[in-house]
């Protein structure tokens, strides 16, 4: 177990495999026990790094977490990247921690190499986004798997992360905070985005969304026509295989 400091307080990370380094973000309500399951279809190709958000799985505790976490979960994934000090390195974000990729690119394109967004509703949230976060987490506390989930992820005091999750979102989405640090089109790192058509957890319109992105970014687009939320766990051998040629193609976008 490896842990690095951050605002005085402990973040856990671990490293597992060779070859290029490769960092995994989780999502909200998750940690980086997320990814476990997927490491042996990437750590043949690269150095899988995984990283617990502070307040999450094995990291410090907080008292609550800042309605733009997003943003703040991009300056702990840039410590990280500052901790590990190899020169430039890949990001790969699910869901919430898609918006904590990008917002990483785009504040220091200097450390990330490329971004990988995956699932997750791009600029803006839908209109409804609260009603959706509110009965969803309500009813995921009486699911027995989604229990099990939240315990695997974070241990025994899953409930009041989840509830502090909640808050925190549901203040960002009703300030209408900006989910960057800057617009999307001043990204200058290379950009994958990847998504599942019958993903009932983001906008109805993700496709949309995407190519509007991609319109200012020329990311490139990778939708699976079958599949839940999120797609790198849904279509997980697809998803690796995609991800694994996007991280290793000869960057153009700067040539």
């Amino acid at each position: 177990m490896a842990y690095f400091i951050y605002q005085e307080k402990r973040i856990y990370y671990s490293e597992a495999g060779k070859g290029n380094p490769v960092v995994f973000l989780h999502g909200n309500t998750a940690s980086s026990r997320m990814f476990e399951p997927l490491l042996p279809l990437y750590e043949k190709y690269f150095k899988v790094i995984l990283v617990d958000f502070l307040g999450h799985g094995r990291s410090d505790r907080l008292s609550e977490f800042p309605a733009d976490l997003w943003q703040e979960e991009a300056r702990q994934t840039i410590a990280l990247l500052e901790h590990l000090n190899c020169g430039k390195i890949s990001l790969v974000g699910s869901s919430g921690g898609a918006w904590a990729a990008v917002n990483a690119g785009l504040l220091r394109p200097d450390l990330v190499e490329k971004v990988v967004a995956d699932s997750f509703d791009g600029r803006t949230l839908g209109e409804d986004f609260v009603r959706k976060l509110i009965n969803e987490r309500t009813d995921a506390k009486q699911d027995d798997k989604a229990v099990w989930f939240y315990q695997w992820c974070q241990g025994e005091d899953w409930e009041r992360i989840v509830d502090m999750d909640t808050k925190a979102l549901v203040q960002c989405a009703e300030e209408r905070l900006p989910l960057f640090f800057k617009p999307v089109s001043e990204l200058k790192v290379p950009l994958l985005l990847m998504g599942s058509v019958g993903d009932e957890a983001v906008r109805p319109d993700i496709r949309d969304e995407y190519e509007a992105i991609s319109g200012q970014t020329g990311a490139e687009i990778c939708m699976f026509s079958s599949g839940g939320h999120p797609a790198v766990f849904s279509n997980a051998e697809q998803a690796a295989a995609v991800i694994q040629r996007f991280l290793d193609q000869a960057d153009v976008k700067n040539d």
